[in-house]
C-alpha cells in the first residue's frame, strides 16, 4: 500500500510538472505579436463543411468562412494558411497550437468558453432537425426508434444528444459530408444541422427536397483562440466591430445564405 501510495504522488507530480511546463510556455507566447512577425495567419476551417467551408471544383478552398479568413489576413495585411481541421479537432488544433485562431461554425457556448476565448460574434447558426418536405415530423417524439444523423463534436451533437427523447438512436459522424450522405442514402432517417447545410444539398440533389422540421437552437459564432492570448482576442474584436459596421460580414452572409445577419450579432457587444 506503501509503495503505490508513493508512486501514485511521483505520478501526481510528474502531470503538475509537465502542466506547469506548458502553461508557463503558454504564458510567454503572444500570438498576436507571432502573427505580425511571421506575416501570416493560420486560420482552422472544415472544408467539409458546405456552404461555410468546401473543396470547390477547381481544388481550392471556398465558402463564407474562407471569405470571412480572407477578409481578416487581407486587412491585416498578412498572409492566410487555412488548416483543414473537422469539428472534433477544431478546438485541440487550437490548443496545440496548430492553428492561430479558428473560423470554422464554431459557436460561442459556456463549455468551450471553460477550455478557449471567443471575439465577439460575427455570425449566427441554427441548429434544426431537417428531414425531406413531405416528412410529417413536428416534435421530438417522432424520433423515437428513429436514425438521426449528427455530426460528432458539434454543438449539434450536444444539443441533441441533451434534448433527445429517449429511445432516439443518435448516430454520429465524423462530419457534415459524411452525416449528409448517411441522410441521403436512407442511412439515417434525420439530419441535426444548420438550415445552411439543408438548403446547399437541395441545390446539389433537387429531389432531396429537405427542410427545418423542428428548431432546436440559435447559437451565435466567434473566432476561437487560446484562453490565453488576450491581445489578439482584443484585437479580433475591434476588427469584428469594423467590419459589421461597415457591412462587410453582412455582405459576406448576404452572399451566401441570401439573408442579413440576425440581430443576436449586428446588436452584440
Amino acid at each position: 500500500m506503501g509503495a503505490f501510495l508513493h508512486y501514485k504522488k511521483l505520478a501526481v507530480v510528474g502531470v503538475v510538472l509537465i502542466w506547469a511546463s506548458l502553461t508557463s510556455g503558454t504564458a510567454k507566447a503572444d500570438a498576436l505579436a507571432d502573427i505580425i512577425s511571421n506575416g501570416k495567419i493560420r486560420v482552422s476551417i472544415d472544408p467539409a463543411a458546405p456552404p461555410y467551408s468546401v473543396v470547390d471544383e477547381a481544388g481550392k478552398y471556398a465558402g463564407s468562412e474562407v471569405d470571412i479568413a480572407t477578409k481578416l489576413a487581407s486587412d491585416w495585411k498578412v498572409k492566410l494558411e487555412l488548416v483543414a481541421t473537422s469539428p472534433a479537432n477544431r478546438i485541440p488544433y487550437l490548443i496545440t497550437g496548430r492553428s492561430d485562431v479558428v473560423i470554422s461554425t464554431l459557436s460561442i457556448t459556456d463549455e468551450r468558453l471553460k477550455v478557449i476565448d471567443f471575439s465577439k460574434p460575427y455570425s449566427a447558426i441554427q441548429i434544426v432537425v431537417g428531414a425531406a418536405k413531405i416528412d410529417s415530423l413536428s416534435k421530438l417524439e417522432g424520433l423515437v426508434g428513429k436514425q438521426v444523423a449528427v455530426t460528432r463534436g458539434s454543438t449539434n451533437d450536444a444539443e441533441i444528444t441533451k434534448v433527445a427523447v429517449p429511445g432516439t438512436n443518435i448516430v454520429r459522424f465524423e462530419d457534415d459530408a459524411t452525416s449528409i450522405t448517411a441522410l441521403l442514402s436512407g442511412q439515417a432517417d434525420y439530419y441535426v444541422t444548420a438550415p445552411a447545410l439543408l438548403t446547399t444539398v437541395n441545390k446539389k440533389n433537387p429531389s432531396a427536397a429537405l427542410e427545418p422540421k423542428i428548431v432546436l437552437k440559435t447559437n451565435v459564432t466567434g473566432i476561437g483562440v487560446k484562453r490565453s492570448e488576450g491581445a489578439l482576442r482584443d484585437k479580433l474584436n475591434q476588427w469584428v466591430s469594423a467590419s459589421l459596421k461597415d457591412g462587410s460580414l453582412n455582405a459576406i452572409y448576404k452572399r451566401h445564405f441570401g439573408i442579413d445577419l440576425p440581430p443576436e450579432v449586428t446588436d452584440a457587444k
